[in-house]
Parts: structure tokens; sequence; C-alpha cells
């Protein structure tokens, strides 16, 4: 067995990435005593990047509410009375002045979120010269804006997009109870056309919508038989908004959370995984196990689109205590 193996029980872990994880050895990797199951995950992060270092991103709402779509966890659907202030796309100064507050405050990437089914090609000219402002700037960019039409991800690389985020959110199986108005299918051929178009591509999911841990499975499965994985895999743990249809939905376990984000790191060892949606309600001692777990990529910024996040004074408080340090700006 070489330097870059290890095993498992019957599992045989590498640190390279691997395109051929069945069901069965995720859920295996799943019931691993948790000790060992950071153990393995930490070995697996440590192959590829500075376990004290955490990549720092921004996320701006360009565009808010008034969407079409009815995703179950989502407030900004039309369909669900959830109280959200809807506005149109914001002006470019206003998109520019944001992105420079986010890379004085240490943000390495800006992201861009539009509340779209997906944009027409006139909707999507003026993002484009929103993208092309935030490189200037030095920073990552990234923008998720739902389905993309063929030639729409050519002109977001052109612009100078760096990453796409569009999220499975769970298993196929799962997806149909959460989500009528688009197709597992149609999130994988936007997939399709981001790496086309040679972007990189962001993509995750979100955990305790009621889901079962053979979802989650699966999730994670589909995730890492992506070919190539996502360079950035964002983990949301969900926020139940009033209003929508999982508004009264359980907890999930934070060890479970937890398990999820180790998994993700062995899965896809070469892969960001990112803190996401729903970091405002964990403990500090359950983010330091996060980041123990392989998670090396947070939201930074009191908002995300429109649920709560923490502020940078408080991560900068938690990264001080733990000894870590934003990762250095890959941008070009």
């Amino acid at each position: 067995m070489s330097a870059l193996e290890r095993e498992m029980g019957d599992l045989r872990v590498t640190a390279e990435p691997r395109g051929d994880w069945t069901r069965e050895q995720v859920a295996a990797l799943f019931d691993l005593p948790l000790n060992d199951l950071l153990y393995t995950a930490q070995w697996v992060h440590r192959r590829h990047f500075d376990a004290n270092a955490v990549q720092v991103s921004t996320l701006l709402s360009i565009k808010t509410g008034a969407c079409p779509e009815d995703c179950a966890y989502c407030p900004q659907s039309i369909r669900f009375a959830t109280g959200v202030d809807n506005h149109d796309l914001l002006p470019l100064a206003e998109v520019r002045a944001a992105a420079r507050r986010a890379k004085e405050a240490g943000a390495t990437r800006f992201c861009m979120g539009a509340s779209y089914r997906g944009p027409k090609d006139s909707q999507l000219e003026p993002i484009l010269e929103m993208v092309a402002a935030v490189k200037a700037l030095g920073l990552e960019t990234c923008a998720t804006l739902g389905l993309l039409r063929p030639g729409q991800a050519q002109k977001l690389a052109a612009a100078g997009l760096d990453y796409y985020n569009h999220n499975l959110d769970s298993s196929e199986e799962f997806y149909g109870k959460i989500i009528s108005t688009r197709t597992y299918a149609d999130r994988l051929e936007t997939l399709d056309r981001v790496r086309g178009a040679g972007i990189k591509v962001c993509c995750g999911g979100i955990l305790g919508m009621g889901e079962t841990r053979a979802d989650r499975i699966g999730l994670l499965t589909t995730l890492a038989t992506l070919d190539p994985q996502p360079e950035s895999v964002p983990i949301n743990d969900l926020v139940p908004v009033p209003g929508t249809p999982l508004a009264a939905a359980e907890p999930l376990d934070p060890f479970e959370f937890v398990r999820s984000i180790a998994v993700a790191r062995i899965l896809m060892p070469r892969s960001h995984v990112r803190l996401s949606a729903g970091r405002s309600d964990f403990s500090d001692e359950l983010q330091a196990l996060c980041f123990f777990a392989g998670a090396n990529s947070i939201f930074y910024g009191e908002k995300l689109l429109t649920t709560g996040n923490p502020d940078c004074e408080s991560d900068q408080r938690l990264f001080a205590r733990l000894g870590l340090k934003p990762e250095p700006s890959a941008a070009s």
C-alpha cells in the first residue's frame, strides 16, 4: 500500500480523487466510529491543504425574491409568504462597492446570487458587467443565477467568472419531495454547460430537510462521481424559515452534520468543502469540529442571500482562538 492510501476495515481510502465510489462504500464511511472517520478525513485533508487555512468568500444577493420556483426551503419563492423584501437587480456601483468592502474584510472570493429560474440573455448582460468589475478588483468571482441556457456559460466565462454555483440539494430520490418546478436532470445539464465553458463548479447540498442518511449518502456519492469533481462543495444546514413548507423541519443531529463534512472531505480530497447556510446557529465548538473534519471554506459576512450568518468580527475571533488563517487568494 502506498503512502497515499490507507485501509479502514474493508475500505481503501485514497488521498486522490476517484470517481468509482459506490453508495455502499459511502455508507460504510458514515458507519465508522466518529474518531476513526475524523482521523481519516484529517489524513486526506492534509495531503492537499494547509490544515490551518480557510478559504473565505462573501455572498451578495444582487436580485432578491419573486422567484417562480417552489423549492420548499427557500424564502425567495413567490409561492410562499415569508416577508422577504424583494428587490430588482442592484446597480453596478453598489455591487462593486460591496465587493471592495468584502476584499478589505479579508474575503478572497465574491459570490453574486440572483433569484431567477434562469436569466434571459437580456438579464444576463448587466451581470456580465458585474463579474468583470469584481474580477478587476483582484477577487475570485462566483455567480449563482439558476439554470443556464445554451451559450450563457460561455458569456460568463468571457466576462471573467471563476466559479458557478448550482447545488444538487439532495439525493435524486428525495429531490422530488422538495422541488417540482425543475428536475434533477435540469441541474446536471447546467453543470455540464458550466464545465463546457471552462468555469469551475461549486456544487453541494442542504442537510436537515427531512431526508434520511441514505439520501445524504446519495447526494455525496453523486457529487463525488461527477467528472471532474466540483472544486467547491458547499454543505448547508437547513435554516427553517416561517412561511416555507420546511418551517417546522426537525434539526439535524450536529454529529450527523460533522459526519457528512468528514465523508465529503474523504470523497473529494482536492475540493474546498464549505460551511454555508446554518452556520450562524453553530456553536464555536461545532464549527471547530467541522474544520477538523475537513471543512476549509466559509462564507464571511452577516448575511447569505436572505439568511443570517456570523459577522466578520465573530469569525475573526474564532479564527484567532483556533489558530486558523484565511487562505491566500488564487485570483490572477
